[in-house]
């Protein structure tokens, strides 16, 4: 048990005896509970863990929620860039009216 000796462990009940005296039952008593209370949070979290790993989960089990193979996997585009016609101006409001109408037209 933690590599103590029987003589390390009759040092640290000495010690525990001048330090807590006539408290120590009562010392001992609440750090048993505690131990206690510890085990049980590790074996909840410990029984979680086990319930969430051998039970499948509803988006996973069905296989008409996702896509299953990669063949069937949507690509994801981005908009088209259509560029301004080379002809009109940087400034001229209706070259920009008409390449947006333009715009709007192919798609």
């Amino acid at each position: 048990m933690l590599g103590l000796g029987a003589w390390d462990m009759m040092i640290v009940l000495v010690i525990a005896v001048l330090l807590f005296g006539k408290r120590l039952p009562e010392v001992a008593r609440s750090l048993g509970k505690g131990v206690t209370e510890f085990r049980k949070g590790v074996r909840g979290i410990e029984d979680e863990f086990t319930r969430t790993e051998y039970s499948p989960s509803p988006s996973t089990s069905s296989a008409t929620s996702r896509a299953t193979s990669y063949e069937e996997r949507e690509e994801p585009t981005a908009p088209r860039f259509v560029p301004p016609p080379a002809d009109a101006p940087a400034g001229d409001a209706t070259a920009s009216k008409e390449s947006a109408e333009a715009e709007k037209a192919t798609t």
